[in-house]
């Protein structure tokens, strides 16, 4: 999985709050300081002058009071079916069915996100936009080093390596077996890093155009990103649906395979997970 999108600009606040989420013992601590650490995103690619920061506060105030409030509850209910769902056997269609969830979850971020970033991005001036878009140029050119010069054995190991690493983070060390089956759909994973970049790269130029903040750019970015996966090329899309299937069945074939002890530590992440999500929740009640 490729995780530089060059749509950063409107993702800041979901790498900020997953970020905190896929570690379950510091969410709480994480996820207390994200009016702190959003900010601190925001200018890892463009420099704010102190009344701009203001402003950002303000504007996330509403926007992290709305998550706590009305996301956090969904999320449990999602922590809630995986619960379920590991119960017995794993199929397919149940992991389909909470990446829908994530999916859904993510959309309403997304579009929740959106206004308070649109908001700053008009008080920026034209030459701090310019430094945000170099920003992502440059960040373009890194991923493009990363990624297009690795050979076929690289490209297997790295996806090997990511997808035990993150098994491992919710089951503990993987048997050679389940080790396995993870090099196995390594191996037929369809590699779509070039496709994917190239993707990017017309995303930003796009993104350059609109972000000359002519009148009615707002409205413009907001239907940009809405149709912007419908856009792909076919190849993509089609890269995209056969790793998707690739990495579930793998997923759930390992988590099916699990021991006692993989299945009780992965309870027990769910269980501090679940809970962590509750008490953030009730702060916001209280």
């Amino acid at each position: 999985m490729q995780f530089a999108d060059l749509a950063r600009w409107r993702r800041l606040v979901l790498l900020a709050l997953l970020a905190g989420l896929a570690s379950c013992s510091s969410t709480t601590f994480f996820y207390n300081r994200l009016d702190f650490l959003v900010p601190w995103y925001v200018e890892d690619y463009v420099d704010l002058d102190r009344m701009q920061q203001g402003f950002l506060e303000e504007q996330l105030d509403p926007f992290l009071t709305w998550h706590r409030r009305e996301e956090l509850p969904r999320y449990v209910e999602t922590v809630d079916r995986i619960e379920d769902a590991v119960s017995d056997s794993l199929e397919y269609e149940e992991l389909v069915a909470i990446q829908r969830d994530i999916e859904a979850a993510y959309r309403r971020l997304e579009a929740r996100g959106m206004e308070w970033m649109l908001a700053l991005g008009g008080e920026l001036t034209d030459e701090q936009m310019d430094e945000f878009l170099d920003s992502l140029e440059e960040r373009q050119g890194e991923f493009e080093e990363e990624y297009l010069e690795r050979d076929a054995q690289e490209f297997v190991d790295d996806s090997y390596d990511n997808l035990k690493d993150n098994l491992e983070d919710y089951l503990g060390r993987l048997s050679k077996e389940q080790k396995a089956i993870a090099k196995r759909a390594a191996w037929e994973l369809a590699r779509a890093d070039a496709a994917w970049l190239e993707e990017q790269s017309r995303w930003l130029e796009k993104l350059r155009e609109l972000l000359k903040r002519e009148p009615g750019w707002e409205q413009r970015l907001k239907d940009a990103v809405a149709v912007r996966e419908q856009n792909f090329t076919p190849e993509y899309a089609e890269a995209i649906e056969h790793n998707t299937q690739v990495l579930y069945r793998a997923v759930s074939e390992i988590l099916n395979s699990r021991s006692e002890k993989q299945d009780k530590v992965l309870r027990e992440k769910l269980r501090e997970l679940r809970e962590d999500l509750l008490a953030l929740s009730v702060q916001e009640q209280d």
